[in-house]
Parts: structure tokens; sequence; C-alpha cells
């Protein structure tokens, strides 16, 4: 049988343990080809590049697969891999990650690793974005690989009907203290931002935005929910923001204008 095609980026940079790690997850799964920043690119949401060219370059940091890193970001990875270093090909499955820190709740709208996932989604691609809950430099990422792999492994076996992107964090807990797998929704939780303030060498004000992550969503069935109870949560995601019961209360508002 044909192997699968499967596309890897990330946002932490081509040279990332965490995507060393899922490379090494997908390589018996089929054919792998590697297009990521050239530096880290975190917390860059959906952001593309349109003022400045975008440059791609082959890389030989995995043995054995076509791997390229871009200068731009997550997202251009996606787009320069599906229009340009694919040649007319589909991939299979887009696997993004596995990145440094949470992305439950509300960090998919900020983070890079899920909107290359969310990218590759939108082209009608299978996708999976992963993270591990451990902003350390010297994060094991090998706690999570066999639950990785199973997720990757049903994913190429069965597909993804009714969604094209999940979303798998990863508790940071050795791999034997992971008690499984739960499919989740979205913890309604949110950052409570504050900046830092400070002045440069020069004497210029700065601002450093810092924060502490509020949850007050009291429900057993969310991401965060499952991440404290060691659980790896896994939360089927779309692209459509509309607010339906907002949209059904507000539609007699305008009706007399």
């Amino acid at each position: 049988m044909k192997k699968p095609l499967i596309l890897v980026t990330n946002d932490d940079g081509i040279t990332a343990k965490g995507i060393a790690m899922l490379v090494d997850i997908v390589r018996p799964l089929g054919e792998v080809v590697v297009v990521a920043p050239d530096s880290p690119q975190s917390a860059q949401g959906h952001a593309i590049t349109i003022k400045d060219p975008l440059r791609l370059k082959p890389s030989k940091v995995f043995d054995g697969i076509k791997a390229f890193e871009c200068s731009g970001t997550p997202v251009d990875c996606v787009k320069l891999a599906n229009n340009v270093v694919l040649n007319g090909r589909k991939a299979d499955l887009c696997v993004s990650g596995i990145n440094h820190g949470s992305n439950a709740a509300i960090n998919i709208l900020y983070s890079g690793t899920m909107s290359a996932a969310m990218e590759a989604s939108l082209e009608g691609i299978d996708s999976i974005g992963f993270s591990l809950l451990d902003f350390s430099h010297d994060a094991d990422f090998e706690q999570g690989r066999k639950f990785v792999t199973k997720i990757i492994q049903q994913v190429l076996d069965k597909g993804l009907d009714n969604c094209k992107l999940l979303n798998v964090n990863i508790p940071n807990l050795p791999e034997s203290e992971i008690k499984g797998i739960k499919v989740c929704r979205q913890a309604d939780a949110r950052w409570n931002e504050n900046f830092q303030e400070g002045k440069d060498p020069m004497g210029r004000p700065y601002y450093w935005l810092t924060g502490e992550f509020q949850n007050d969503d009291t429900g057993i069935d969310s991401d965060v929910a499952a991440l404290d109870e060691g659980y790896i949560s896994v939360v089927p995601s779309m692209h459509d923001l509309t607010a339906y019961k907002a949209k059904e209360s507000m539609g007699s508002w305008f009706e007399t204008i």
C-alpha cells in the first residue's frame, strides 16, 4: 500500500527538541516532509508574512528526511509546504509540535503550533497540534511518546470525519503516570494580563507582557480538567467562530431599521 504523506511543522523552530521527537515518531508511519521556521515563532497565532519575501532553505537536520527551514511564521510554513514544497501533492496528515507549554483553553487562539495545524486543516488536511505542559528548555518529550504515536495512528487509520483539527495537550508527568486520553471540550478560561514596565539602557520605557492563567470553568469535561487529572486532552476543533445563540437572540434587533 502507498505510504501516507505526512507534513511536519512547529513554532519552536526546526532545531527544537519537540519537532525532533515528532519526526522520529512519524518516520516509520509514512513519507515525511518537514517545513518549519528557521527560528522560534511562539505565540504568532495565525500571522502571515505579506510585507517581506519569504526564504525557504533545505535543511539536513533530520537524516534521510526531506526538510526545509522557512524565514516566516508557522502558517507561512504550511502555506509554502502546500503550494511549493509538495508541488501539487496533498498531504494525508499534518502534525505540528511538539510545543513547549500548554495550548489548552484560550491558548489555541494565540498558538503558532495550533495555527500551523489549523492552516493545514483549512486546506482540508487532517491535522493535529501537540503540546507538552512543560516550558523548560530540557523538557522530556519522551514521556508522551506512546500516546502521541497512538493518536497519530488512529487518525491515519480512521480519518477525521466531523472536524479536521485536533488540539492535543500532554500533562507534564512521566509516561507511567499518565492515566490515558480523554476527548474533551475547550475550557472557558483566559489570561489575566499585566505589563511589567521598565527602562532600557538608553532610558526608553518598555513594557513586558506577563499574566496569570485563570480557569473559572468548573466542568469536568474540559481540557484543563482532564490535564489536571493526569490525562492527555484531545479537543476536536473547528474554524467557525459564530456565537449561534447570540445570533438567534439578536435576530430582531434591526428589523425596524
